[in-house]
């Protein structure tokens, strides 16, 4: 009996051991059930990953079969490469030389100038289908380069131009001539900040405002307020969505340290509710309302165009339900849910995504838009959220500050942009909008799909993607046929392609012109021919076996 007593000691002490820790296994399962199964829901996964794909490119002898296409084609892609080739060098002399200048000194353009396409083929791009990254002027909604080539604009200044060019131009020279009488004294406020703060808090919904220098500075401080608020110390964000550039918010590749208190989790997810209704960390949410374009996947970038598995999944009714759902539950645990709107802010509706969707967040951030064409980052929130200090503890405080917050520039180029939207002609603008885009996109659709060409158009109101119907490794091609057909894109090419609201009828039907003209001349060079039976599937097997090849050094 004596020596059964520290036995049954032991096993008593394991027992509750295992006791304890079991409700901590459980959560642990409940987080990676909730997590999205790609590299966008796996955060240390996807840079494990980054690490191990070694650099290799085609030769030229390669780079026009990289897929197996026979002799003939292979000539006839190389055939149309140096034809366009050709034309760009003849259309963009001045902007090419420009940027080949000072891309030198300015990092910026290195890495976009290098990822505008797969890596494996970029060298032979960049040396024969140079861009400029020049522009010199713009009117309606085109804009005008250093060469004088006039192109319709779809970047949407990555956001910014909602309303059009000539819309901000006029916010922006009458703010100045309001803003003369005092220039660009920091600190005290200009008057006209009293009329800003009233207005976003009727659009918004909620009862403060403070005022950053863009952005990612309104969404670190909206995720700190909530932090300082909850006493907790996670945040949640959606696999595939973007919040800025700073380290909380991208726990993935692109950030060389890992962020230890941020969740990235399933969108429109049930294990994800559940997540939420059953941890007791979880500060806030964040919701980027752009990602209902295309939930679960990172931002679309032609330069991760390998195949065709790009998609557009936009369903309004379905993604309002889960967001009511997540205000649910968040209004239930005490999670603060942010809506972040520095992209599709007032772009949507005059409200935002609150009134598009018809969901209250406890704050929003907006940004890019709002000042007029001026750089900008805005939270509102509700007071009780957006207090910086606390009555009982004098000493802990929430600190944000920036020396340019609430220049007078700014916010009398945001009083010019925000009294317009208040007028009701100009709300107008907003009557139909979804009718009218989701009607044009189907008829470029329809356009494509009577041509036979394998690819369409996805869209959340003006905002557009481009994805493809055959398997193919060539697809970023299209984005140098747009471009040659007077289309201007952003240097993520066809990924995102953004309308302005002024573009009429007339407009568009160019547009649409010209973007079948391009895809036909890209399926006569031969860039979308494929072996029968080949799938994506295929594809990314294939790359797979070139990896390993580099990497074996065969």
């Amino acid at each position: 009996m004596e020596t059964s007593l520290p036995i049954l000691s032991l096993s008593a002490a394991a027992l509750a051991g295992a006791a304890a820790a079991f409700p901590k296994i459980q959560a642990r399962l409940a987080l990676s059930r909730a997590k999205h199964r790609s590299l966008t829901g796996h955060s240390k996964m996807s840079k494990m990953v980054a690490r191990m794909v070694p650099h290799y490119e085609f030769d030229i002898d390669a780079f026009f079969c990289s897929d197996g296409a026979p002799k003939d084609v292979a000539m006839q892609r190389q055939d149309g490469f140096f034809r366009l080739a050709g034309l760009y060098q003849d259309r963009y002399p001045k902007g090419r030389a420009l940027t080949a200048e000072v891309t030198e000194r300015i990092s910026d353009l290195q890495f976009t100038e290098t990822y505008r396409v797969p890596f494996q083929y970029s060298r032979l791009v960049r040396e024969h289908l140079g861009t400029s990254a020049f522009v010199q002027a713009s009117s309606g909604v085109t804009v005008t380069d250093v060469d004088g080539n006039v192109s319709y604009d779809l970047t949407g200044s990555y956001g910014v131009n909602i309303f059009g060019n000539d819309f901000y131009k006029e916010c922006i020279a009458e703010g100045e001539k309001r803003a003369q009488a005092l220039g660009p004294v920091l600190g005290p406020y200009h008057p006209i900040i009293a009329d800003n703060v009233k207005r976003l808090c009727e659009l918004s919904g909620l009862d403060e405002v403070s005022f950053h220098m863009s952005g990612t500075e309104a969404v670190m401080q909206a995720v700190r307020l909530a932090r300082y608020h909850t006493k907790r110390t996670h945040l949640v964000r959606f696999a595939g969505s973007y919040h800025g550039w700073w380290g909380e918010v991208q726990p993935g590749v692109g950030n060389p340290v890992s962020p230890h208190e941020t969740y990235t989790l399933a969108d429109m997810s049930e294990k994800t509710l559940h997540v939420l209704r059953t941890r007791k960390d979880i500060a806030c949410v964040l919701v980027n309302p752009l990602q209902a374009l295309h939930p679960n996947s990172n931002a679309p970038g032609d330069s991760a165009l390998v195949d065709s598995s790009r998609s557009s999944k936009y369903d309004r009714a379905a993604y309002t339900e889960w967001l009511k759902r997540l205000r649910e539950v968040c209004t239930e645990r005490g999670i603060v849910l942010i809506f972040d709107e520095v992209f599709v802010g007032f772009r949507l509706a005059a409200g935002g995504a609150q009134e598009y969707f018809g969901v209250k967040a406890d704050m929003a951030t907006y940004g890019k838009s709002l000042a007029g064409g001026l750089p900008i980052g805005v939270v509102c929130g509700r007071k009780d959220l957006m207090r910086r200090f606390r009555d009982d503890r004098p000493a802990d405080i929430c600190f944000a500050r920036g020396t340019f917050n609430s220049h007078p520039y700014v916010m009398t180029a945001m009083d010019e942009f925000l009294s317009r939207l208040a007028s009701p002609n100009f709300r107008s603008i907003y009557n139909g909008l979804d009718e009218t885009w989701n009607g044009r996109a189907k008829a470029l659709n329809d356009r494509l799909t009577a041509a036979g060409l394998p690819v369409r158009v996805g869209n959340i109101s003006s905002i557009w993607t481009v994805y493809y119907t055959e398997p193919s490794r060539y697809n970023w091609m299209l984005q140098y046929y747009l471009r040659a057909e007077g289309l201007a894109l952003s240097w993520v090419g066809t990924g995102r392609l953004i309308f302005t609201l002024n573009y009429t009828d007339a407009d568009f039907a160019e547009v649409a012109d010209r973007f079948v003209a391009a895809s036909e001349k890209m399926k006569r060079d031969g860039w979308w021919w494929h072996k029968d039976g080949l799938t994506n599937k295929n594809i990314k097997r294939q790359i797979l076996k070139e990896m390993v090849a580099v990497r074996l050094g065969r």
